[in-house]
């Protein structure tokens, strides 16, 4: 039994079987009055008694707590919408900063929060605000902010008018060409007759046969490695990446094929991942993209250094067919052997007419052999003449020399007087009395002393 209480009233409670309405005395005021009695506000307190209610008294309302009433709101709108598809546009887009999404998505007149829990690697586009969404989820209510959102499913999560894969294709290309991937400049050329071929693709199926099958009828001694990896489903995009970087640490591989069979644009999917992208741009080795048939392109094959239609026609474009080209060695060959024969024919033709029109050299042998004993005797004479002419010229200036020597005025009776000091003495005031002097004469020499000076 509930019973309703006025605590600041000061009314006392109802006996069991008393008069409704019943009052107490009421006490009186101490204090100033001002004619009229001022009331408190009631405060209604609710007890609970076992007893059963009395039939025809009223009930108080239940007083709700926030987590209830949220509570209750959750348990209806999340059963109520567990799978619902909404369109809107992206607004309030935060970044994929972490591994989970959030923004909104509004209409003309209302917007409802959303989010995408686990989106790294599970939707193929980017987000951006003013992108126009139709999206799969069901209602989830945070409790403790009482409010509501749409839990996206990135499967089910596609731009409108326009596929997501589509989307993030476009998306993807337009930030690898800006880059410079795509440019034509970086592109290395096939080596013309590779040595050894890498290949990255699935161990089974057609793109692996047809390119064995190809590259050994081509030619049958090529060397084949190649580095299994996935080209379909999750995770594909990554085990295609650490096969090409794992390709690029073996020695000697001139040339890299990959690719994979025909399929829809999902199957072929791992082709346009970024990691797969990059790791072709970063590849040391040329590389062939065969990826699909003639009218699938990829991501990839703008990457590659040259893109092939099918795998069939990668292993056409990797290596040249041995017997073709021994043949058109063999007729090289030919062609060189006969222009030889040919030049050597037309040299021996031209030396024939030279010789024809030449002389017989031997009968010139006389006049140069007189010829030659002429010039001889003139070369005699004119050393013979030069020999006494220089001779002459000797004996003058031997003459002259002999002439100005100081051993021909000697002879004519003259001597030279040398000092103590062995020069030539040529002032008499020089000496003292009791040098000793040295007298050199044409022939011979004596010594003298000074005795007398004037």
């Amino acid at each position: 039994m509930r019973k309703q209480l006025d605590i600041f009233s000061g009314d006392e409670p109802a006996e069991a079987g008393g008069r409704k309405g019943s009052k107490a005395p009421r006490k009186k005021r101490v204090g100033p009055s001002r004619g009229r009695e001022v009331k408190k506000a009631p405060m209604i307190v609710d007890s609970y008694t076992p007893e059963s209610p009395v039939p025809g008294r009223n009930e108080l309302p239940h007083i709700h707590t926030i987590s209830e009433i949220t509570e209750r709101i959750k348990n209806h709108l999340e059963a109520e919408f567990v799978d619902v598809w909404v369109t809107g546009e992206v607004t309030d887009f935060r970044g994929r900063k972490g591994p989970h999404m959030y923004f909104a998505l509004k209409d003309e007149k209302s917007r409802i929060s959303a989010i995408i829990f686990g989106a790294n690697g599970r939707l193929p586009f980017e987000l951006v605000d003013g992108q126009k969404l139709i999206c799969r989820g069901r209602l989830n209510v945070y409790e403790p902010k009482g409010a509501y959102s749409l839990i996206v499913d990135p499967a089910h999560c596609e731009p409108e008018g326009i596929g997501a894969l589509k989307l993030a294709f476009e998306q993807l290309k337009k930030k690898l060409a800006a880059e410079g991937l795509f440019d034509p400049a970086r592109k290395r050329p096939i080596p013309y007759l590779p040595r050894r071929i890498g290949i990255v693709t699935a161990p089974q199926g057609a793109a692996i046969r047809d390119l064995i099958h190809v590259l050994t009828r081509r030619f049958p001694n090529i060397e084949i490695l190649l580095h299994p990896a996935r080209v379909q489903g999750e995770g594909a995009g990554a085990e295609i990446a650490a096969a090409i970087e794992a390709m690029n640490l073996i020695p000697d591989i001139d040339v890299l094929i990959v690719g994979r069979g025909g399929g829809s644009m999902e199957d072929l999917w791992c082709f346009n991942e970024e990691v797969v992208a990059r790791a072709i741009a970063a590849s040391k080795i040329p590389v062939i993209s065969a990826v699909g048939h003639e009218i699938d392109f990829t991501i990839a094959d703008f990457v590659a250094d040259l893109r092939a239609a099918t795998p069939s026609a990668a292993a056409e474009l990797a290596v040249p067919v041995r017997d073709d080209l021994a043949r058109a060695i063999g007729e090289t060959r030919g062609r060189l052997a006969q222009g030889l024969r040919r030049l050597v024919e037309r040299k021996y033709l031209e030396l024939k007419r030279i010789e024809g029109r030449m002389a017989d050299p031997t009968r010139r042998f006389p006049d140069l052999i007189q010829r030659v004993d002429g010039l001889r005797q003139r070369m005699i004479y004119s050393l013979n003449v030069k020999a006494k002419s220089l001779e002459q010229n000797l004996s003058k200036l031997s003459s002259n020399l002999e002439h100005l020597s100081p051993l021909g005025v000697l002879a004519k009776g003259y001597a030279v007087i040398e000092g103590p000091d062995g020069l030539a003495v040529r002032d008499s005031s020089k000496l003292n009395l009791g040098d000793s002097l040295g007298l050199r004469f044409h022939k011979g020499s004596a010594s003298a002393k000074v005795t007398k000076i004037q």
